[in-house]
């Protein structure tokens, strides 16, 4: 059995959440937020980062899906968090550029404890589908940081068609966790002999 698992449970007047994320997991996906874009982002997320990933939510849809998106994040970097402890023995830093099609991103993630994201991914539409703002991407990501205490720099290199472009952020993102997270020695990976 995995040790690296991380559960979280939120519950709010505007939504109700349950994730649970194993590190050590085979992609694994079982995603249901009532949100179609967005459950296919989680999807990525999670089989591309070899993530066992499981998110449930029922939130306030029918104002918009900011909540929801916001509180998936929370509880999402939560989960992440308790997942690693104090981060013992991981790799610490992981990178990755991923291409889709005419898209490609490149990221970079410190599993630093100081929470940071650089934010370089403009898009040319406002609304994939008939309901996903796509400002809600930048948002959920920033709720991943602060509470995972990560620092995370996201760059956007080319792409004309935004399902592409935030395809290939949440795969790199993916890839970049799954190398960040690898157990690679022992001890917590900082000069400071701590990463809070």
């Amino acid at each position: 059995m995995s040790t690296r698992v991380g559960r979280v449970s939120r519950d709010t007047k505007e939504t109700r959440i349950e994730v649970e994320v194993d590190l050590d997991g085979s992609g694994t996906c079982d995603i249901g937020t009532g949100i179609p874009f967005f459950d296919h982002m989680l999807d990525q997320l999670g089989r591309h980062g070899r993530l066992d990933l499981t998110v449930k939510a029922q939130g306030d849809l029918e104002i918009d899906a900011h909540h929801t998106v916001e509180d998936v994040g929370i509880a999402l970097g939560q989960a992440l968090a308790d997942a690693w402890g104090d981060r013992s023995g991981v790799e610490r830093f992981g990178d990755a550029t991923v291409p889709i099609d005419e898209a490609l991103t490149r990221v970079a993630i410190d599993l630093s404890g100081r929470p940071y994201l650089v934010w370089d991914c403009d898009v040319p539409i406002e609304v994939i589908g008939t309901t996903f703002e796509t400002s809600l991407v930048k948002h959920f990501f920033e709720s991943i940081v602060a509470n995972a205490r990560i620092t995370l720099h996201v760059h956007n290199l080319s792409g004309d068609n935004t399902h592409h472009t935030f395809e290939s952020v949440f795969k790199a993102v993916a890839v970049a966790l799954r190398r960040a997270v690898a157990v690679t020695g022992t001890g917590t990976p900082s000069t400071k002999g701590v990463l809070q």
